[in-house]
């Protein structure tokens, strides 16, 4: 097994400041850079803070940026890196540092929150749910988000407008609320809940500019422009500004009989 000794810069510090240190660190054949930051703990900095869990990219817990570009610790080989290239490892920069790679992430379960839940179907009790595959399919996409938050770390609205975080989800909750705006099951219209005018008006969907720079950050692979964002937006369109869809909105059904 050939192993070579690299160097890296690893930002420590707290929320009142900080800055990138450097090191010296040895680097094995097939290690990630996760594999390095534990080394480092092991054998240099045994105070330094990081967060993960599975070591297997389905946790989302080791959400760093590596190099400028957000990414995932434990699923960026260290062979993707030239061997005399220095590797640079920072919080991620959209969210409060507490210390070293940890960030307060918290924003993120602040929006969950905000996105009204699945409105079940009156009229169909436990075990009478009924959905095409192709209806399956297109939510099962968005339900391989890992929660990882690099899509809302990316994603310049927020991440150079702090002051954009009051009135924008991120596309990580506009997915979300794309995801349930096209579930056929989802009886939100029928309670007074207007998804396509919360995504606009309380989540910020117009804040969008679609530069797909959170598609390019999800380690599962999501299109969460193409398929979630646009979408959404189109139909969010048609139901502001189209006359007939708008006419067909305040038609009501006679009642049968008479």
């Amino acid at each position: 097994m050939s192993s070579y000794e690299a160097r890296f810069k690893v930002w420590r510090g707290d929320a009142q400041g900080g800055g990138l240190e450097d090191f010296k660190v040895e680097v094995n054949e097939g290690e990630v850079v996760l594999d390095i930051i534990h080394r480092l703990q092991a054998t240099q900095t045994p105070d330094l803070a990081v967060r993960w869990n599975c070591k297997a990219g389905k946790c989302g817990s080791c959400s760093a940026e590596i190099n400028g570009r957000p990414r995932l610790m434990c699923m960026t080989r260290m062979s993707v890196f030239e061997r005399d290239e220095t590797v640079t490892v920072t919080p991620l920069r959209t969210f409060p540092v507490i210390r070293d790679l940890v960030t307060d992430v918290s924003f993120n379960y602040v929006k969950a929150r905000e996105v009204p839940s699945f409105v079940p179907p009156a009229d169909l009790g436990p075990g009478e749910y009924r959905m095409t595959q192709e209806d399956v399919d297109r939510s099962q996409e968005f339900r391989k988000c890992i929660e990882c938050f690099l899509c809302q770390d990316t994603c310049h609205v927020v991440r150079d407008h702090e002051e954009n975080k009051q009135a924008f989800a991120g596309p990580r909750f506009l997915m979300r609320v794309a995801e349930l705006d096209m579930h056929p099951l989802d009886a939100a219209s029928e309670s007074g809940l207007d998804r396509k005018r919360t995504a606009q008006d309380e989540h910020g969907l117009g804040y969008c500019n679609i530069t797909k720079c959170c598609t390019e950050v999800c380690p599962e692979g999501i299109k969460i422009t193409d398929n979630a964002l646009i979408p959404l937006k189109e139909r969010a369109v048609d139901r502001k500004y189209d006359p007939l869809v708008w006419l067909g909105s305040k038609i009501r059904r006679r009642p049968s009989g008479g």
